[in-house]
C-alpha cells in the first residue's frame, strides 16, 4: 500500500495513486561480485490504482531469530549473542542486517527485479555470527519497504506518492547458500578484526616461535592456554 496523496492542487488524492505488494521469490549467489553478495528476487504486483511510472525502492534487511527452532549446538555458539537459552524469552531481538536500494522500471500489473545484498565476513558483526552459528536450516529474513512511488495523475503531469514501512516481506533462505557462498570467497577461514597494537604483538611472537602460518600461532597460543601446566613466559610480551 502507499501512503495518503494529496494532489498538486491541494485536492484529494484520486484513484490513480497506485498500491504495491511485495513478495521475495528467491535467492542465489551474486557471480563476479568482488565480496559475497546475495541477490534476492522480488517480485512487486500492483494491487491497486494506475500504471506506475518508476519506483525508488528502498529495502531494510533483518533477521527474525525467533522464528524458527535451533539445536544444542547452536544454542551454545549463539550464547554470545542472546545469553543463555533460558533467557531467550525476553533476549531473541531480530538482526538488522543491510539496507539496500533499487531503481524499479515502469510496469502496469507486475514486475521483478533483484536486491543485492552483501554478505560481510566480518566475524565481529552480530549478522554475521549468527549466520556463522547457523549451519543447517533456513535463516528467516523480513524485508521492510519505503521508498516513492511515481505515477501520472489524470491531469497528465508527474505525481509521487511514499511507500509507507508497513510493507513487508518474509523469506526463509537456505542457510547452506550463505556458508557455501562465504567458503567460496574466504575458503572457510573467518575474517578478525584486530587493533594495530595487537597484530604486532602477535607478529612478533609468530617470528620469535618460527610459525610459517597465523593459522599455528594462534593455534600454538590456544594450546598454552588449554594446558594446565602452561610456560612461566607470557605469549604475547613485546620484542
Amino acid at each position: 500500500m502507499t501512503a495518503p496523496h494529496t494532489a498538486p492542487d491541494g485536492g484529494p488524492a484520486r484513484h490513480t495513486v497506485p498500491s504495491l505488494s511485495f513478495a521475495v521469490t528467491g535467492a542465489r549467489p551474486e557471480r563476479f561480485a568482488a565480496v559475497p553478495t546475495l541477490r534476492f528476487d522480488l517480485g512487486i504486483t500492483r494491487t491497486g490504482g494506475g500504471p506506475v511510472r518508476s519506483v525508488s525502492l528502498a529495502a531494510s534487511v533483518r533477521i527474525d531469530v525467533a522464528r524458527r527452532r535451533y539445536d544444542d549446538r547452536t544454542r551454545h555458539a549463539l550464547a554470545g549473542l542472546f545469553g543463555a537459552p533460558e533467557r531467550w524469552g525476553t533476549t531473541l531481538r531480530p538482526l538488522a542486517w543491510t539496507r539496500t536500494t533499487v531503481v524499479v522500471p515502469p510496469f502496469t500489473d507486475a514486475t521483478a527485479v533483484t536486491l543485492t545484498v552483501p554478505c560481510p565476513g566480518d566475524a565481529e558483526l552480530a549478522v554475521t555470527k549468527y549466520l556463522y552459528a547457523v549451519r543447517d536450516g533456513e535463516v528467516p529474513l523480513d524485508f521492510l519497504f519505503s521508498g516513492t512511488v511515481f505515477f501520472q495523475a489524470p491531469d497528465g503531469r508527474l505525481s509521487t506518492a511514499q511507500i509507507s514501512w508497513a510493507e513487508d516481506a518474509r523469506y526463509r533462505l537456505p542457510a547452506g547458500l550463505w556458508h557455501d557462498l562465504i567458503d567460496r570467497y574466504y575458503a572457510g577461514s573467518p575474517w578478525l578484526r584486530l587493533s594495530r597494537d595487537t597484530y604486532e604483538r602477535l607478529d612478533a611472537y609468530r617470528l620469535r616461535q618460527v610459525f610459517g602460518t597465523w593459522d599455528d600461532t594462534v593455534g600454538s597460543l590456544l594450546d598454552r592456554a588449554e594446558d594446565p601446566t602452561p610456560e612461566l613466559s607470557g605469549p604475547l610480551e613485546n620484542s
